[in-house]
């Protein structure tokens, strides 16, 4: 943590720092009236240690693959290796769309995000009347735990990681995955 006088010196230089940023914003605008996050909280144009004085460093920052996590789950960042790569798949059945797996990872996946059809997004078994017609049409149609086995056989979970969007039946399609 800084000192009190640290910390007042940098609020001085970055008052002065942002008397400059409006200078240049007067020239060359923002690309945005306001940037935000998912969560839609605002994001500042610049973070000092001013913004977390009254932070705990390990129980709020932490370290690395280190609770609490926010600076990542992996200890060496992506100093070691890239970020996950995954394209959205999925399509017919769980052979089909495994196939398409395969072929992902042998080209250089490193991840795999599923992409579920309409009825299993909704939880609706292939053969419910409100499936007709929309089985393995826009994603992969997962009905029993036999479908779930054939989506990733072959496939070492332990070094590809998995997405699936998913909502209504996630819980259904979690215990079906572990």
């Amino acid at each position: 943590m800084l000192s009190e006088s640290a910390l007042e010196r940098v609020e001085t230089e970055y008052k002065e720092w942002l008397a400059e940023y409006q200078k240049a914003l007067r020239k060359v605008p923002e690309r945005l009236e306001r940037f935000s996050t998912v969560s839609d909280m605002e994001i500042k144009p610049l973070y000092t240690p001013a913004d977390i004085k009254d932070k705990d460093y390990l129980e709020d920052i932490g370290f690395p693959g280190c609770y609490p996590f926010t600076r990542g789950v992996q200890s060496t960042m992506y100093r070691a290796r890239l970020w996950t790569m995954r394209m959205f798949a999925g399509l017919g059945s769980a052979e089909d769309t495994n196939k398409r797996f395969h072929y992902l990872i042998e080209h250089g996946e490193t991840g795999l995000s599923t992409a579920f059809d309409f009825p299993t997004l909704m939880g609706y078994d292939t053969d419910s009347p409100l499936a007709r017609g929309e089985c393995g049409k826009c994603g992969v149609a997962i009905d029993t735990l036999e479908d779930m086995q054939h989506l990733f056989a072959n496939i070492n979970l332990e070094q590809v990681t998995t997405s699936m969007t998913i909502n209504p039946p996630a819980s259904v399609i979690w215990a079906m995955y572990i």
